[in-house]
C-alpha cells in the first residue's frame, strides 16, 4: 500500500507516535509500505509555525531531515495535481492544504493517513 501523511500525521509519526491511531501506527510501523508525504505538509508547518498556530517540536528542516532518515518520499506539487482540485465538491474541506492532498492520493493512488474524517467524503481511502 502506498500512504500519503496528513500534516499532523506526519508531526505525530516524527514526534509523537503515541497520538497516532492504532491502525495507522501498525501499518507505518509495517515497514513494508511506500510512505509519501507531501510538500504542501511543509508549506502548512511553516505557515502555522510563524504564525504561532503550532507549536513545533522542531523547524521544518528538521522534518525533513526525519522524512529522509525515515525513508518518507517527498511528493511535489504537479500540475496534475492542481487540475485534480478543481473537481473536488467545495462542501467538504475548504482548507487549501487538506485539498491539495486529497488531490495528490487521488491522482497517485495512495492511501491517506488522517484522524480528519472530512477526507471520508472524497473518492479517496483513509486509515487512521
Amino acid at each position: 500500500m502506498n500512504l500519503l501523511l496528513d500534516t499532523h500525521a506526519l508531526i505525530w509519526h516524527c514526534c509523537d507516535s503515541s497520538r497516532l491511531g492504532r491502525a495507522a501506527a501498525a501499518i507505518l510501523m509495517d515497514g513494508s509500505h511506500d510512505v509519501f508525504v507531501s510538500v504542501a505538509c511543509f508549506w502548512e508547518i511553516s505557515i502555522k509555525n510563524r504564525t504561532g498556530k503550532l507549536q513545533m517540536p522542531a523547524t521544518s528542516q528538521a522534518m525533513l531531515f526525519a522524512c529522509e532518515k525515515a525513508g518518507i518520499t517527498v511528493l511535489p506539487i504537479r500540475i496534475e495535481h492542481v487540475l485534480a482540485v478543481e473537481t473536488l465538491p467545495l462542501d467538504q474541506h475548504r482548507d487549501p492544504f487538506d485539498r491539495i492532498m486529497v488531490a495528490q492520493a487521488s491522482v497517485e493512488g495512495l492511501t491517506l493517513v488522517s484522524n480528519d474524517g472530512q477526507f471520508d467524503g472524497y473518492d479517496v481511502k483513509r486509515i487512521w
